[in-house]
């Protein structure tokens, strides 16, 4: 089960990473009136982004070796 809620996770990382640079490539497609607050913008998401999926992936690491512990250890 956590194996599964791991791959999860891993998904919406690099779902996450996919939709950053989406916003990045958007913000580097824009007109030349507000191209720079839109790549700044997009540099923030894309940062966001990165940060979250790391953040998530973390977490759900922690919980899977948690389990891990909490099922090899003697009742």
């Amino acid at each position: 089960m956590a194996g599964m809620l791991q791959i999860l996770t891993y998904l919406l990382s690099f779902y996450l990473f996919i939709k950053g640079i989406e916003v990045l490539q958007i913000g580097l497609a824009s007109g030349r009136s507000n191209r720079g607050w839109m790549i700044f913008i997009g540099v923030a998401t894309l940062c966001a982004c990165i940060t979250a999926g790391g953040y998530f992936s973390y977490i759900q690491d922690q919980q899977a070796q948690s389990l891990s512990r909490n099922m090899n250890s003697p009742s």
